[in-house]
C-alpha cells in the first residue's frame, strides 16, 4: 500500500487509511499477540513506515487482549490519537463489556475515546451487532465498520452447488470454511435469499451488501475482491439500498433469524 500511495500521488485528504494492531510482526517478548503500551506505540510508528504516511485516520485494536488491563490499552491508544500519528481509535471484534469498559476509562480519564468497533456482519451472522451492541450505539454513539459482508463467498451464490476447484475453499487448510460453505441450512437460506435478489434485479452478493449498508449503524462494510470487475459490481449495491423497503426486509428476516 505505501508504494502505491507513492505512485498515485493522491492528496492526503482525498482518502482514509486505517491500520489495525494486534498480532505483530515480531517473535519478542510483548510484540505479538497483545496490547500493552509497548507493543501499540512500537507498531504504530511501524505501520505508518510501511505506508509513508504522517498518520492514519482510524487504528483498531484487532482483538482484545485479557492480558493487558484495558486501562492500558485505552491510555496507549489515546496518547497515539494526541501524538498525532491517528485520528481516531477503535476496536475489533470486543465483546460489548470490553467496549464499554474501554470507552468509561477513557471518560473517566479524558482520553480520546473509541468510536468504532469493527465486527462480522451480514445476513448468516446477525447477533453481535443486533444483539450484544444494541445499547452501545445510544449510550455510546458507536460506529461500525463490518467485515464478511458476503460470509466468506457463501452470500455470492456460487457454493450453492458445491465448492469450485478453484476457489479458496478447495485449498488445503480451509476445510473449516467448506464445512461452513457447504452447510445444508445455510445453502437453504442462500437459495431463498437468491429469490429475493433475483426478483430485485441485482445479484445475490449486491443484495447482501445493500442490506448491510442499509443498517443505521454501519458506518461502512469492507469488501474484498480478486478482480477489479468485483470491485465495480460491489459498489452498484449501493444503487439497490432503496429497493429494500419493508416488505423486502421481513422477507429476508424471516429466512435469515
Amino acid at each position: 500500500m505505501g508504494n502505491a500511495f507513492a505512485q498515485l500521488k493522491w492528496p492526503r485528504h482525498s482518502y482514509v487509511v486505517s491500520t489495525k494492531l494486534y498480532w505483530g510482526l515480531h517473535d519478542d517478548v510483548n510484540m505479538r499477540r497483545t496490547l500493552n503500551r509497548k507493543y501499540l506505540m512500537q507498531a504504530i510508528e511501524g505501520s505508518l513506515e510501511r505506508f509513508g504516511l504522517d498518520f492514519v485516520d482510524i487504528v483498531f485494536c484487532h482483538r482484545s487482549d485479557p492480558e493487558t488491563p484495558i486501562e492500558e490499552t485505552a491510555w496507549a491508544m489515546s496518547d497515539i490519537v494526541s501524538s498525532g500519528k491517528a485520528l481516531y481509535w477503535g476496536t475489533s471484534e470486543w465483546a460489548a463489556d470490553e467496549v464499554r469498559a474501554a470507552w468509561e476509562i477513557s471518560e473517566r480519564h479524558h482520553l480520546h475515546r473509541p468510536v468504532v468497533e469493527q465486527p462480522q456482519y451480514n445476513l448468516l451472522w446477525r447477533e453481535k451487532v443486533e444483539h450484544e451492541y444494541s445499547r452501545l450505539y445510544e449510550d455510546l454513539g458507536l460506529g461500525l465498520t463490518t467485515w464478511s459482508p458476503l460470509g466468506s463467498g457463501i452470500l455470492t451464490g456460487k457454493y450453492l452447488d458445491g465448492v469450485p476447484q478453484d476457489s479458496r475453499a478447495s485449498l488445503a487448510g480451509y476445510e473449516w470454511l467448506r464445512g461452513i460453505l457447504t452447510d445444508p441450512k445455510n445453502t437453504e437460506k442462500v437459495r431463498a435469499l437468491k429469490g429475493i435478489s433475483d426478483g430485485l434485479g441485482c445479484s445475490l452478493a449486491q443484495m447482501s451488501l445493500a442490506w448491510c449498508v442499509k443498517n443505521p449503524h454501519v458506518s461502512t462494510v469492507i469488501t474484498g475482491a480478486s478482480r477489479p470487475e468485483q470491485v465495480e459490481e460491489n459498489m452498484k449495491a449501493i444503487d439497490f439500498v432503496d429497493l429494500l423497503d419493508d416488505p423486502v426486509m421481513k422477507r429476508i428476516d424471516e429466512i435469515t433469524r
